[in-house]
């Protein structure tokens, strides 16, 4: 399997493996995605968006959340993730209303207030964009098990971090791990599966 640059999946094995396990026991996946309903983490950040407010996970109750680690000056991974993401909220029509996309930075030292704000208004004006101090966000990446590292490129860096979209479901309950691999439609079937399920 090959993964995209400036990615790295590590601090997730025990959760892919438990996924895969439960795969091989002959269980049914509900999802298209790694099924983390009933896991314990906790999702806490205190974070500030680009109007300078601070923002928590519970400031977006009642919508399905898709949390999403990155950098502006990723290379791949993230501008795939954002137009991903803005495919399905489309795709899923009317109920695409009912969908928020938080991007988290981790390159805080870089990515302004700013340049957030006109990098996702690139993507879909509703993308929410959140950064912090360093230790805000190591915090808020650690409450997912989330890794990510600068790793000097010359006179500059480039950062390589977990490329696992988290969604929360409409009661702010970690539901669902989205590989970078996966294509619109499973975003699509999966954001649909939940709401069947709480309506």
């Amino acid at each position: 399997m090959r993964y995209a640059k400036n990615v790295t999946l590590t601090p997730l094995i025990a959760i892919v493996l438990l996924f895969a396990l439960c795969a091989c026991s002959g269980e049914q996946a509900r999802f298209k995605g790694i099924d983390l309903t009933g896991t314990k983490q906790e999702m806490t950040f205190v974070l500030s968006d680009v109007e300078g407010r601070e923002r928590t996970l519970a400031d977006f109750r009642g919508s399905y959340v898709m949390v999403f680690f990155g950098f502006l000056q990723c290379p791949d991974v993230c501008p795939t993730t954002l137009v991903r993401a803005a495919e399905a909220i489309k795709k899923l029509g009317p109920d695409g209303k009912k969908v928020r996309l938080v991007f988290i930075s981790v390159d805080p030292e870089r990515d302004t207030a700013a340049l957030l704000r006109d990098y996702l208004r690139a993507f879909d004006p509703d993308f929410v964009g959140l950064r912090g101090t360093a230790e805000q966000t190591r915090a808020a990446a650690k409450a997912l098990n989330v890794f990510y590292e600068k790793v000097p490129t010359g006179s500059s860096y480039t950062v390589n971090h977990t490329a696992i979209t988290y969604i929360f479901d409409a009661k702010g309950q970690l539901r669902l791990g989205m590989r970078h691999s996966q294509e619109v439609d499973d975003y699509v079937a999966d954001l649909r599966t939940l709401m069947k399920q709480e309506s």
